[in-house]
């Protein structure tokens, strides 16, 4: 492993985690409120649909091939995890016991919305990218970091929900809803920050 690659793994890893940032760890935690820890594959292909979409907007605006409103951005982000946060509400009975880990909805909705937080992580990664043929590495290696840094929160969301359900007997509709009204909460309270109209 190339230093270069390993340096931007770790950036990509340690820039998931940075709370200036924690609007897509809250987007984390609502996409995989509806799941259990046996669910485990499942959250992998969502992760990674999500991984894909962001990686897709990240290369194609750090390239200025797209280029969009910041505000926008900043506006959009908070909306993705409303929006998530109501289609858990919608699920409470079923949960994501009889989704195919492929084709659900809900996957279809990680690939979309990653679209909008990749670009929200390109003007981080703008100011990091040298100018030489590394850059594709660079792109590369940061994503994966992200996708391993977003692996392990959704493990520790799925950790705690175990605990919560098996140990603690919380009720599994009951976890679903304290999740999803407490990033719904914040992720109000963001759009309302909000400067944008």
């Amino acid at each position: 492993m190339s230093s270069t690659f390993q340096t931007y793994l770790q950036l990509g890893f340690h820039h998931i985690y940075d709370f200036r940032a924690y609007d897509h760890m809250l987007f984390l935690l609502a996409l995989s409120a509806i799941y259990t820890l046996s669910d485990w594959r499942k959250v992998i292909v969502l992760v990674t649909g999500f991984t894909i979409g962001h990686s897709i907007t990240l290369a194609l605006s750090t390239f200025h091939i797209i280029k969009f409103d910041t505000a926008l951005i900043e506006f959009l982000i908070p909306v993705t995890i409303l929006f998530t946060c109501i289609t858990n509400l919608f699920k409470l009975k079923g949960a994501a016991t009889n989704q195919h880990p492929i084709w659900s909805f809900h996957n279809l909705l990680a690939v979309v919305f990653g679209l909008i937080h990749g670009m929200g992580f390109s003007n981080f990664l703008r100011s990091l990218l040298g100018r030489n043929s590394k850059v594709w590495e660079q792109l590369l290696a940061f994503n994966i970091g992200i996708e391993l840094g977003q692996l392990l929160i959704v493990a520790i969301i799925l950790l705690a929900g175990f605990i919560a359900m098996n140990l603690l007997r919380l009720k599994r509709r009951d976890w679903i809803m304290a999740l999803s009204c407490a990033a719904a909460g914040i992720a109000l309270v963001l759009i309302m920050e909000n400067n944008i109209f």
